[in-house]
């Protein structure tokens, strides 16, 4: 099946994740022409869904499902050909906890027999070390010391019926998600020249859509900005946009950070990036 071509040239998309990213995402995709199947874990979302064209399921994920939340999770997945996965871990959860969350997942996407997986990930896999970090700086494998990459690897494995791409997206921002209000009237703030990797809502959606409808697949790749200024220019003149005290940065500390390269992904998916100066993004 891993060769095979997806049944249409307009495939059938299953959003796991209607949030601040897959709801967007998923209007995005049945503008466009795309049947859509969607999931969120709050009732009253359902409407919303069914009204933006969505097929709405009401689904809540756990290592171990209840008879109901499987026969969902399968009626969800029975006749879609691109799986796109938008559930990121819980910050309450534990370490061990996400792979085991997202195991049925992997299990109901095999049974349902799903040609495509689309795997929203986060650079946070990533060293907070001063360089540039590319895909291969993080592995995904099974006993990775990082949840997010154990999660990667339970989908991207070589023995799994589907091809499989991975997108490692830097810190989110959008409506809803100010990055003037991140760091605002705080005191003491560390790193002040380390680089900022940030990538916007709409930047996200565009990419996501141009990997399903170009077909990318059998790729990771890190996504952000390609413009990394440093926290203390880029948090100060977030919040004097939105008229906010702007965050107090540590003068002695001159450790830096990790800077995010996303050239792989400019080379592979024919997408232009719409937010790529972030001062001007703000």
């Amino acid at each position: 099946m891993k060769d095979s071509i997806l049944k249409s040239s307009l495939p059938t998309v299953a959003v796991l994740g209607c949030g601040w990213l897959g709801l967007p995402l998923a209007k995005t995709l049945v503008a466009q022409g795309y049947s859509v199947v969607g999931s969120t874990t709050t009732p009253s979302q359902l409407l919303t869904l069914r009204d933006a064209g969505i097929m709405p399921f009401l689904l809540r994920l756990a290592p171990t499902l209840t008879a109901t939340d499987t026969d969902t999770l399968h009626a969800m997945l029975t006749g879609v050909d691109v799986l796109i996965l938008n559930v990121p871990p819980r910050r309450s959860a534990t370490n061990h906890d996400y792979a085991a969350l997202l195991q049925p997942v992997c299990e109901a996407a095999e049974a349902c027999g799903i040609p495509a997986v689309l795997f929203v990930s986060s650079t946070g896999v990533y060293p907070d070390e001063p360089r540039p970090m590319q895909e291969q700086d993080a592995l995904a494998t099974p006993d990775a010391s990082s949840a997010l990459l154990r999660a990667e690897a339970l989908f991207a494995a070589p023995e799994r019926p589907w091809r499989t791409t991975v997108v490692r997206f830097g810190g989110l921002f959008g409506p809803g998600r100010l990055p003037g209000r991140f760091l605002a009237g705080k005191h003491d703030v560390a790193q002040p020249y380390a680089p900022v990797n940030l990538i916007h809502l709409t930047d996200c959606v565009g990419l996501l859509t141009s990997i399903i409808d170009q077909k990318v697949w059998g790729y990771t790749f890190n996504a952000c900005a390609a413009h990394h200024p440093t926290r203390e220019e880029f948090y100060t003149q977030a919040a004097h946009q939105l008229g906010l005290d702007p965050p107090v940065f540590q003068e002695n500390d001159t450790l830096s950070g990790k800077s995010i390269d996303s050239q792989l992904v400019r080379e592979k998916v024919a997408y232009v990036f719409l937010h790529d100066d972030l001062l001007a993004a703000i």
